[in-house]
């Protein structure tokens, strides 16, 4: 089934998610490396295969090695690979993205802000929230993925 072109239909709306999206990657003190690993990890949580393409490539355009990134699903399995900030921002993105069940937990909270100060932890949640949009739309209306068979 032929889905909308969201971006044609609401360029206004598409302008306001593309807007939060310019202000994660280009407007906060969090590392451009930690950003994707997050856009890749909430991506994956949401099953968004466009997303996912995309922040892959981008976490290797960054200098992350094939290894680590495959093992982004299983982080917990292979927390040595990650640092405490990555391990830190990993956990709150899967808390955040599952919040119907998580309910953004007192413990969860405090693990983000021992490692993360309260600004970095605003902008970490608003990074977590732009993508769980970016991909509500690319999942409703069938964004592709780049990659060829």
């Amino acid at each position: 089934m032929q889905r909308a072109n969201w971006f044609a239909v609401s360029p206004d709306g598409a302008k306001a998610v593309s807007g939060l999206h310019h202000f994660v990657t280009t407007d906060t003190s969090l590392p451009s490396l930690l950003i994707h690993l997050v856009f890749l990890r909430v991506s994956q949580l949401n099953g968004c295969a466009h997303c996912i393409d995309i922040h892959t490539r981008d976490l290797i355009k960054e200098g992350m090695s094939v290894e680590k990134i495959v093992l982004v699903p299983v982080w917990h399995e292979a927390a040595y690979l990650f640092n405490e900030q990555e391990r830190a921002a990993l956990a709150w993105s899967e808390e955040v993205t599952r919040v119907s069940e998580t309910h953004a937990s007192d413990e969860a909270y405090a693990a983000a802000a021992a490692v993360f100060g309260e600004k970095d932890l605003v902008d970490l949640t608003l990074t977590i929230a732009a993508m769980n949009a970016i991909n509500r739309m690319g999942i409703s209306f069938r964004l592709k993925p780049r990659a060829k068979a």
